[in-house]
Order: structure tokens, then C-alpha cells, then sequence
């Protein structure tokens, strides 16, 4: 069993914190300077309330940080700064050039640091016991110990390889493609204003 911490429970952080706790692993976090509406969500899952950073980051051996993209690498800047010594999971939406950046940040403090990008949903079991399809890609120095955090849990880790950099250009490319879908549905519906019409003659009109 690992001391997981996490920063910070989140939409998507509770749920992930909760598939560690359901891996048999005790999720901290800490509630200082928190909205209740992130206290719910830690009670939800439920996880383990340290009360400040400083707590979290002596009592844990692995941290997965799981922010707005903006704040990850003041988080990480946090995470140095309140002495945690484990292993730094970087898990935001961002790109690989900030991922290696972010990586800077812990490798001065001698930390481990392992790139992660979370494809899917938060991945909540749902009533009727479905399982969501949601992945955390992960690659780095030591993925596979941060794999083995999710082994039986609703969340899919898998690892990719040891380049940082490598599960943050996947997540970027699904994003990518994601969105790229999304944008070509709207072409095709010409979706205006929350009110759809066919504009598809009309694209097949055109001339090139």
C-alpha cells in the first residue's frame, strides 16, 4: 500500500483519487485554502485530509498533481517548496515542451517525475457497475510503479514509455483529433448559434 497525495481533488482529481483508494492505496490531500466545493468532492471519494501542503508532501511517497493546466508548474514550484521528496507525477493537460519544463522544476529538488496525460472522463464507476473507458498514459523513469497504483481500479494506466514528454504528446494528439472532429461536424451542420441546419450541399458546391 502507497501514500498517495493529491493536488488537488478536482472534477477529474477526485475521481482519479478514488481509483487509487479503490487500488488499496491511502489517498491524502490537503484542504488548506480549499472551496468547499473541493471538500465534497475529497469526501466523495473519500480521501484522507492532511490539512496543509507541508503535511502532504512529508507523509506521501508519490504525488499526482491534476490542476488547471495555468497552475501546473506553480504547483510543482509548491510541491518543491513544501519538501516533498517522492515521486511527482505530472498529470495536466499541457504540452510536452511544458512538461519538460515542469520537470526542470522537480529534478532541482531531486525529485522522481513521471509525465502523465488523462484521456476520457472522470473515471466514476457508474450506478449500474459500467466501467468508464478512461486511460492515464503515462511514460518517464518510473511509470510502471505509478501504473501499479490503478491495478484494479476503474481507471486504465498504461504505460507508454520512458521518454518524458511522450503520454503529454499523446494526450495532445487525441486532443488534437478530438477537437478536429468536433470542428468538422460543426462544418458539416453549419451549427450556429445552438441551432443546426444543413449546409453540406453547399460545401459540395463549392469550387476549389
Amino acid at each position: 500500500m502507497m501514500k498517495i497525495g493529491l493536488l488537488h481533488p478536482g472534477a477529474m482529481g477526485a475521481a482519479v483519487g478514488a481509483a487509487a483508494a479503490a487500488g488499496g492505496h491511502r489517498v491524502r490531500w490537503a484542504s488548506v485554502g480549499r472551496a468547499t466545493a473541493t471538500l465534497e468532492r475529497a469526501q466523495r471519494a473519500p480521501l484522507e485530509d492532511v490539512g496543509d501542503l507541508t503535511e502532504l508532501a512529508a507523509d506521501c511517497e508519490l504525488v499526482l498533481s491534476i490542476c488547471p493546466p495555468s497552475a501546473a508548474a506553480e504547483l510543482a514550484s509548491q510541491a518543491v517548496a513544501a519538501g516533498f521528496a517522492g515521486v511527482y507525477v505530472e498529470c495536466n493537460a499541457v504540452s510536452p515542451a511544458r512538461t519538460l519544463a515542469i520537470r526542470d522544476i522537480t529534478d532541482k529538488a531531486g525529485l522522481a517525475f513521471v509525465d502523465g496525460g488523462i484521456v476520457g472522463g472522470p473515471p466514476w464507476v457508474h450506478p449500474n457497475g459500467a466501467r468508464p473507458a478512461t486511460c492515464l498514459y503515462l511514460s518517464g523513469p518510473r511509470p510502471a510503479e505509478v501504473a501499479g497504483c490503478f491495478t484494479g481500479s476503474p481507471l486504465a494506466a498504461i504505460v507508454v514509455d520512458e521518454q518524458v514528454g511522450s503520454a503529454s504528446a499523446l494526450k495532445m494528439a487525441y486532443a488534437a483529433r478530438t477537437k478536429g472532429v468536433v470542428a468538422l461536424w460543426r462544418r458539416c451542420w453549419g451549427w450556429r448559434n445552438g441551432t443546426a441546419f444543413v449546409s453540406c450541399s453547399n460545401s459540395a458546391g463549392e469550387k476549389n
